[in-house]
Parts: structure tokens; sequence; C-alpha cells
């Protein structure tokens, strides 16, 4: 990712080495309805459904009484800056600017996924947005959704055969269910208990991928993200309990105001030329949303 020394947001291309680190490592980045954001709101439909009966020849149509309404999208920035000696933009042998925009992008994608799946706490200070395990917590009258009703946690031993199929079940018994569009997201420390499962009848329920093929559970593609631990803050490290997400990928909304994006201020000009330093600066600004909290479960490991 070359640099040139101007002060001005430089976007990052698609395709782009930042770009693929991202959508590698986020999952959220790579599977999440992508919704243009001019502003830093943005409204996006929530359907309730629609109804269907059977008419009589000659009959009247029944009007369908469904209540529509939207889930709001807020845009939060996601950002970084990094101060550079202006001898190692020199000497390096290496990009250093090139290194240091695709560790971002890694850090940005955990802490997105952190975000979006696994902060325990309402949005405020170091909580971006309404993430789906807080989302599933919540009780809502309005939807008809009991709080923690969709959440299964593990006891000490571990997770168990039954809580993975009860889990997975509880999206499986709702009105959003789509074999489709379910996909499930887990941490990749579910990996080494899965391994070991067997259903009644001493069949897998963890099948690894081979030839680009995704890995599956209960037949379920899985994709694997190091923000799907509990958290009370997003961060990009996280180091809470790892949770495994049964959900829609159409019921998931990133709102897209800008970037990735960077800026390079250069350490010769204004104050920074006192220090011969100049400075990296990283962001992307995004919102997310789960559109239905009947529509994805949780188990927490």
């Amino acid at each position: 990712m070359a640099r040139n020394t101007v002060e001005a947001w430089i976007p990052e291309e698609y395709g782009s080495e930042v770009i693929q680190r991202i959508t590698q490592t986020s999952v959220v980045e790579a599977v999440a309805n992508r919704v243009p954001m001019s502003s830093d709101t943005r409204h996006v439909p929530r359907s309730a459904g629609m109804g269907v009966e059977v008419v009589d020849k000659g009959g009247a149509y029944g009007e369908d009484v469904s209540n529509n309404d939207d889930v709001l999208l807020y845009a939060k920035k996601f950002g970084k800056v990094l101060r550079i000696a202006e001898e190692d933009v020199d000497d390096s042998l290496v990009n250093i600017l090139n290194v240091k925009m695709k560790d971002w992008g890694i850090s940005y994608a955990k802490i997105l996924d952190n975000a979006s799946l696994a902060v325990t706490a309402a949005p405020g200070t170091g909580v971006p947005f309404q993430s789906l395990y807080y989302l599933l917590s919540q009780t809502d009258n309005n939807l008809g959704y009991t709080g923690n009703s969709n959440i299964t946690v593990a006891g000490t031993g571990g997770a168990t055969y039954a809580n993975f199929s009860d889990t997975i079940g509880l999206v499986e018994a709702g009105d959003y269910y789509d074999p489709g569009t379910m996909l499930a997201i887990a941490h990749p420390t579910f990996k080494k208990s899965l391994r070991g499962i067997l259903d009644t009848q001493q069949r897998p329920i963890f099948i690894e991928g081979l030839a680009g093929t995704p890995d599956t559970i209960f037949g379920v593609p899985i994709k694997w993200s190091l923000g799907a631990r509990t958290s009370a803050t997003a961060t990009s490290a996280p180091t809470g309990r790892p949770l495994m997400a049964f959900v829609s990928t159409d019921l998931m909304h990133l709102g897209i105001r800008s970037g990735p994006e960077s800026v390079f201020i250069d350490g010769r000009d204004g104050t920074s030329a006192l220090t011969d330093e100049s400075l990296l600066k990283m962001r992307a600004r995004r919102g997310f949303v789960y559109g239905h909290p009947a529509g994805a479960s949780i188990l927490v490991g």
C-alpha cells in the first residue's frame, strides 16, 4: 500500500492486502448485509413476516396484520494512530506502513466481531452498538421475546452434545429459521471439544471441511471468529467465555459509513518536525444491528 506524503484520507481499495486480511478474519465483514450509510444513522426495515390463508372461490382476501417496523444502525468509529520515526520509514527494507496497516486490519476485524457478537453490556462508553449477545439477553415485549431464552450456558465440564443440539434447536423451532441462510459463528476454542462429540448414532456432529468446503456442525457451515469471546466492552483481545452463535445472515446488517481508510501526516511539517516523527492514522466507521432476537441463538462455552 504505497503512500504519498499528503494529509488526506485514502480509502483501501477492494482486494488490497488490508481488505483481504479483514474479510479473512472478521466474519461480520465477510457475511453480513452491507448497508451504505450517508449519515451516522440509518433505519433498516424489519419485517414481521406475512400470513397466508386459503381463499374460497369468490371469497374476500384476508388482510395481513403483521407488525412491521425497523431497526436503527448507528455508525461508530474504530481507529488508531501510529507514530513513526522518520528513520524507520527511510531505513526499513520492508514497507513499515504496509505492515502496520495489515496489523491494524487484523485488530479491527477482531474488535468489530467482538462488538457485534459478544459484548455483554448496553451501548455506551467502549460499546459502539448492541451486540447479538446483549440483544438475546434482553426482554422485548413488543417482539414477544423473553431475555436469555435463546442463550444456552455450558456446564463446567464443557459443552455437550445436548448443549449444541438444544442451542441450534432454538432457531430451528422459530419463525425465522431458513436453512439457506443459517450460519454458525464460533470461537476456535470450540474445535477441540467438537472433534470428540458424536450423535446418538455415533456420527460426528462436527465435520472439518476439505478442498475449500466449510467446516460444518449438524450440516450448518461454521465461520471461526477470534472476536467471539464475551467482554464488558469492545476489544480486539477478548478474554471471556467463548461463544457459538447460530444466526441467519439475512438478519445481520453492517452499516458502511466509511473506510477502512488511512492518512499519513508528514513529520517534516508543523510541530512534528521537532521530533522527526510522522503519524499514520487508520479508521473505519461501521454500524451493526441484528434484525430479530428470535432468529438467533448462542451457546456460551
